[in-house]
């Protein structure tokens, strides 16, 4: 662990005015950032259209490990990115070939689409090393959603013909733009590196949707040396997020996101309906007691059951169900009460019904808080670096969603580090998660800017 936190970690009221050549810099480092206005947006509609789910982002990071290459980086990929014994929600062996045959068919860059991302290990590091100095490490997610887009001339992408081809996937959060971000922050750290010290980490990560791809990462130990962490994500303009950018959140909800498989014994349901254990009986005691948990008194609490799929006629008692649900907790600590109490209840309602159930984790997040003084600087660093952009007046918002940057933050919290997950303001078409979902492009650039300026100011040499 390098010791360069104590000497970094500055409030904002104790920032003054830039040192002597420093605003040059600065001016430069702006420059940088909105000369790539056109090659982000082009970037980020390229993501959208080619959209790419959880561990399937084959073709992106393709591009990523390409641009990354070229701009000199040391990169990351495949198994030396993600542990694989520690990835969950893997799709099958059937749909990771057929979607490797699809994006050769993309415009993908071949030459950079490795044999491991084919087998599912996609996601991508860049590491830039400028000596000795400070570990600073930036997330960038890079999965889209499993929606149809809107296909009507209202909607941007379709009237511009930028929606995706990828039926079923779509970038609905954002994070087509998240990507754009990242790799443009990439370009202008590589004008700054010779006023830059210390090792940059930029993550591009899988399977942020769902709660997926994060644990891998961490699992292998990429962010065990990181002094700060630093990450972001697109948000719409509210009542708390009255800004260009909310400099911290906290709160996300922890969670734990299952599939149950119930076996039981088929029979005929007419002839022997004895001799047959309903895997579907099973599954709905299952569904009701879930719904039955009693609620924490620590804090806020939630479950759903979002499916239940099972049998294969009216008159066949069902050897198989499956029901897909998860749980979340205010806490860490109240989401493995839920945990618990789910696995518990569900074996319980197989064994009730002379079943046996089998649970399968499809993703997982903690709960996450931004360092309170680590905000405080970014903040004061925007406000004096980037004075057209304008700090959200709550500079901590509450985060009620779950995400899977938690599992990155804890860590380099756990060892000593700072971390924060920001908020980059930008008008919205439709609310996230929805088939209308679409963003203002100029949050591109200003997210170019805030990555740039807080990396300068951890690692500037005159600094």
């Amino acid at each position: 662990m390098t010791n360069h936190r104590a000497k970094k970690a500055i409030k904002a009221k104790e920032i003054i005015k830039p040192e002597k050549g420093e605003g040059k810099m600065n001016i430069r480092m702006i420059e940088y950032a909105k000369s790539l206005d056109q090659v982000s947006r082009a970037r980020r509609r390229d993501f959208h259209r080619y959209a790419e789910t959880a561990w399937l982002e084959m073709r992106t990071s393709a591009i990523i490990n390409k641009i990354l290459t070229e701009l000199g980086y040391e990169v990351v990929t495949g198994k030396a990115l993600c542990l694989e014994e520690a990835r969950i929600g893997v799709p099958s062996l059937e749909e990771l070939r057929a979607h490797a045959e699809l994006v050769c068919e993309q415009g993908t860059p071949t030459d950079y689409l490795t044999e491991e991302m084919k087998e599912g290990f996609t996601g991508v590091m860049g590491i830039l090393r400028c000596g000795p100095g400070p570990v600073v490490a930036l997330r960038f997610d890079i999965d889209a959603l499993g929606l149809i887009e809107e296909e009507k001339e209202f909607h941007r992408p379709y009237r511009e013909g930028f929606s995706s081809v990828n039926r079923g996937a779509m970038h609905a959060c954002g994070h087509d733009g998240h990507g754009a971000i990242g790799l443009g922050v990439a370009e202008v750290l590589v004008k700054l590196k010779k006023e830059l010290h210390g090792t940059i980490k930029l993550i591009f990560q899988p399977g942020e949707e769902g709660a997926k791809g994060a644990r891998a990462i961490v699992a292998h130990g990429h962010l065990d040396d990181v002094d700060y962490f630093v990450g972001t994500h697109i948000a719409p303009t509210e009542e708390l997020d009255d800004g260009d950018v909310t400099p911290g959140t906290w709160g996300s909800l922890a969670t734990s996101k299952y599939d149950a498989h119930f076996y039981g014994e088929a029979a005929h349901a007419g002839g022997f309906p004895e001799k047959g254990k309903s895997a579907i009986v099973a599954a709905a005691n299952a569904v009701l007691n879930l719904t039955a948990i009693p609620r924490h008194s620590g804090g806020i609490s939630r479950v759903n059951v979002g499916t239940i799929q099972g049998g294969t006629g009216r008159n066949v008692v069902p050897n198989h169900a499956v029901i897909q649900f998860e749980v979340r907790g205010e806490t860490t600590e109240i989401n493995r009460y839920m945990d618990q109490e789910a696995v518990r209840i569900c074996n319980g309602a197989a064994q009730m019904n002379g079943c046996t159930c089998d649970m399968v984790l499809q993703g997982g997040a903690e709960s996450q808080h931004s360092d309170e003084d680590f905000l405080e600087q970014i903040a004061g660093i925007v406000e004096k670096e980037l004075p057209h952009l304008r700090v959200s007046s709550c500079r901590n918002a509450r985060n009620w969603g779950s995400e899977d940057i938690s599992l990155m933050m804890n860590r380099v919290q756990e060892h000593g580090g700072k971390a924060t997950y920001m908020r980059s303001m930008t008008p919205m078409a439709s609310a996230q998660h929805t088939t209308a979902f679409d963003f203002d492009e100029k949050v591109l650039v200003e997210g170019i800017e805030v990555f740039a300026a807080i990396v300068r100011e951890l690692c500037g040499k005159d600094s």
